[in-house]
């Protein structure tokens, strides 16, 4: 295998800036692609709380490069660190101006500017380095100018032949702004002509291949439910849009190894998973029992993640069963105090804990008995493959990458990772979570699906393979 010259083009990078799951995949697959031989570069912005987090170096060809964009005279730099775990290193674009806040998301005067520039000073960062990608794998709408730039002001450098590229909505008055002004012909008529132009729309219009997170999902995104205004364009595009299951570091989410957790275990030896809820449930001063089934949820407390479907099932479940529920999560405010008044209605029964805690995170996937993902759409997920790894069986919804990496368990067949229902109504749900209790009084059966969980394996080097195979397509490898 020839290796490519692959640059990664991110937002956010674990464990230097961090919202969500972007971060934790743009780490991991930047990690992966480096050790399997590949010439990996890695950019991201140098906010202002990024030096907390790593030692970082001048690069020496890349100091106070003049960037004039839009109405604005800017420059950058760009400075290094060593990615956590690897010898991979990222690039940090450092322009004080845009960047200086600790905070990823300034506001949707600034946002537009800070990305728009990102994209642009990654072409830049090329021209300077004299270095080719084979690939520019572009993430999320942050960075989804890149093909546009591309197309429309750098094709002319040979440096960039055969490139691969892979919804920030603002006004179009804009475009001036970001140096787009004498590319509006190239942008979406009908957006303009209603005052509004969509990173996210340009970048699948302009990018050679699309890719997303599972193939569910790039099926589901083709649809008007969850297209989210762009369906049709996905459709047109379908021929060039691939969705892979994202990959899990299990240098850091493994329970045989998790130095986070108070007692370790494995599928050769279960005995830890015990120590770890009785740690768990006493960190909530709650008693903990072999025979009482304990359902974790860690999650942004958002309406996507279906937790509408709560209130009218779990205080009927809460009250009829021998269960027990921990939350860990932030977000809307309707859910975080339902979240607290479930735990005062059952005191003995529920824990919520408000905000994020990363120690807290790995004992939750450790302690529980289930994981609750009831999502209303899920691009991938993350935490039900933790889950699977940690013997905690997951009750998710069928849609997007949940459908993809849970089995739905068959009692009669004695096969499945899971519980699995499909419409989006709490009836649904009631009956997922009545048939996971059920299944948990049979303990050997139960053990069983605990063990065919434990076995899926969603590495990266799994999963970053498909990566390479897809890179090796589009460049002719």
């Amino acid at each position: 295998m020839k290796a490519l010259r692959i640059f990664l083009v991110s937002s956010e990078v674990a464990p230097f800036a961090k919202t969500g799951g972007l971060a934790d995949v743009s780490a991991a697959l930047a990690r992966y692609l480096s050790g399997a031989g590949h010439d990996v570069r890695l950019l991201m912005p140098k906010y202002g709380g990024v030096a907390k987090e790593a030692s970082l170096r001048p690069h020496p060809r890349l100091r106070s490069i003049p960037l004039p964009f839009g109405k604005r005279e800017l420059s950058f730099s760009v400075e290094v660190a060593v990615l956590p775990g690897s010898d991979q290193e990222v690039y940090f674009l450092d322009c004080p101006e845009l960047y200086g806040s600790e905070d990823i998301y300034v506001s949707d005067e600034e946002d537009p500017l800070r990305f728009a520039f990102l994209s642009r000073a990654a072409l830049v960062v090329c021209q300077h380095l004299g270095w080719s990608p084979d690939v520019l794998h572009c993430n999320d709408w942050h960075t989804a100018l890149i093909p546009l730039y591309l197309k429309a002001g750098y094709a002319w450098d040979q440096l960039f032949q055969d490139n691969l590229g892979y919804q920030g909505v603002f006004p179009s008055q804009r475009l001036a702004d970001l140096a787009l002004d004498e590319h509006a012909s190239m942008l979406y008529q009908e957006d303009l002509e209603e005052g509004h132009f969509s990173f996210l729309k340009t970048g699948l219009l302009y990018a050679d291949l699309l890719t997303t997170v599972s193939e569910t999902y790039a099926r589901e995104i083709q649809e008007e439910e969850l297209g989210m205004g762009l369906h049709e364009l996905l459709r047109a595009r379908a021929d060039h849009l691939v969705g892979i299951v994202n990959g899990v570091d299990y240098s850091e989410w493994d329970p045989a190894t998790d130095a986070l957790l108070p007692e370790p275990y494995s599928a050769e030896d279960l005995s830890g998973k015990m120590g770890c809820k009785r740690a768990l449930l006493e960190r909530f001063e709650l008693q903990a029992s072999k025979e009482v089934p304990l359902f974790g949820i860690v999650s942004r407390l958002t309406a996507q993640k279906g937790f509408e479907l709560l209130p009218d099932i779990l205080p009927v479940l809460l009250q009829r069963e021998s269960m027990q529920l921990v939350v860990l999560g932030s977000g809307e405010e309707r859910y975080e105090k339902y979240f607290q008044w479930l735990r005062d209605a059952f005191p003995t029964k529920v824990a919520f804990y408000r905000g994020y805690n990363n120690e807290l995170a790995h004992w939750i996937e450790a302690g529980s008995d289930a994981f609750l993902m009831p999502s209303r759409y899920e691009p991938c997920g993350l935490n039900q493959m933790y889950s699977l790894r940690y013997g905690t069986v997951p009750v998710v919804r069928r849609t997007g990458g949940l459908a993809d990496t849970v089995q739905p368990y068959s009692r009669d067949a004695d096969t499945g990772t899971g519980f699995v229902f499909d419409e989006f109504v709490p009836e649904a749900l009631f009956q997922a979570m009545r048939a996971c209790l059920a299944a948990f009084g049979e303990r050997e059966a139960w053990r069983r699906m605990v063990l065919r969980g434990m076995a899926q394996d969603f590495s990266w080097e799994r999963q970053g393979a498909h990566y390479v195979r897809l890179y090796e397509s589009v460049t002719g490898r």
